[in-house]
């Protein structure tokens, strides 16, 4: 199986912002625990469902200090278990890391115990370093099968004959939602091939996200999943009641990617109000090239920015995230995105006549 070939992408759509959500990293900050963040997780999706966010996302990421969330279905059993409404997902899980009947049982089990509230998106990157992929997997050629270990994961979820020689229980029948997770135009082809929404990684990667929207748009094909293309993109977000104080939180996300992409991962780090003594010029440069796709300021500048997203990319969903060092202005950064990101789902809703 393949993607199909690239197609002449259509007219822009009319903007139709039916959802926001918000992906949690579980960001273990520098002088704190993995147990802290953890805690943190579960309390900022007490704010989360609060605020009205649709969707509550964790991801999967292996071997970072600054990260809680490898064991991504457990974590999202404990979010689902502490709150009541809002749907609990994984942005995902990187399937070459795993037997999709592991995954298949997981999840199957997640959305027995939370019936209708369990989303799955799947990545094809590791999620991690080389040898820590090997360490997971025992194979490096895993990615090269992705699409048809997609393809037997679905399986999995749908109705099967009880003779079915490989059935995954839980999970036959609870027709999780699967999304394709992606930075670069092979997830976007691949969603649309397969007729499954697709959300692309703009928020650490945006480089191909036009490219990739247009992609996914024009090729896609209806399937019993979905019947017309439903698009997500990630943005970073960090609000606060000035400009100024929102970019001095901002500096810690800055400064722990910038670590990163030098080969030096570790906890999220103290706020600093110079950047310029921390990280060199020509990382900066690739940093807020990365970066690009977010928004930083009191609640009208990022109203400012959040629209100018919404309206180049015409999302049908918006899903935002952030790293703040203290846990009470990261929950103050998310209610305020909240508020924002509320009134434009509204003046969606009018303009399509969606009560």
């Amino acid at each position: 199986m393949g993607p199909p070939p690239t197609k002449t992408p259509p007219a822009k759509e009319d903007a139709n912002l039916h959802h926001f959500s918000l992906l949690d990293l579980s960001p273990v900050a520098e002088g704190q625990t993995a147990n802290d963040a953890l805690r943190n997780t579960i309390d900022l999706a007490r704010h989360a469902e609060a605020n009205g966010y649709h969707r509550y996302w964790l991801a999967e990421h292996h071997n970072m200090p600054g990260i809680a969330s490898a064991a991504t279905s457990v974590v999202i059993g404990a979010v689902a278990a502490a709150t009541r409404t809002i749907r609990v997902g994984a942005g995902g899980i990187m399937l070459p890391n795993h037997s999709p009947l592991v995954i298949a049982e997981q999840f199957g089990t997640l959305a027995t115990l939370y019936p209708g509230r369990i989303d799955l998106g799947l990545g094809r990157a590791p999620g991690t370093d080389g040898a820590t992929a090997y360490a997971l997997r025992r194979n490096k050629e895993a990615n090269d099968n992705f699409p048809q270990d997609v393809v037997e994961l679905l399986g999995y979820f749908d109705e099967a004959a009880d003779d079915a020689p490989i059935r995954a229980i839980p999970g036959q029948g609870t027709h999780v939602p699967v999304w394709i997770l992606g930075s670069s135009l092979y997830g976007a082809q691949l969603a649309a091939y397969l007729g499954l929404p697709y959300a692309f990684a703009s928020h650490f990667a945006p480089q191909m996200l036009e490219e990739a929207i247009a992609i996914y748009r024009s090729t896609f094909q209806p399937s019993k999943w979905l019947a017309r293309p439903y698009f997500m993109m990630a943005a970073g977000v960090c609000a606060a009641e000035t400009d100024e104080e929102a970019w001095y939180l901002r500096s810690s996300q800055i400064l722990s990617f910038a670590r990163l992409r030098t080969g030096r991962p570790g906890k999220l780090p103290y706020p600093v109000s110079d950047l310029s003594s921390e990280i060199p010029g020509p990382v900066m440069a690739q940093v807020q090239q990365a970066l690009a796709c977010s928004a930083t300021g009191s609640a009208s500048t990022i109203e400012r920015e959040l629209a100018g997203l919404v309206e180049r990319y015409k999302p049908d969903e918006l899903i935002v995230t952030g790293m703040i060092h203290d846990h009470a202005a990261r929950i103050r950064s998310f209610a305020i995105a909240a508020e924002v990101l509320q009134g434009f789902v509204a003046a969606s809703n009018l303009q399509t006549g969606t009560r």
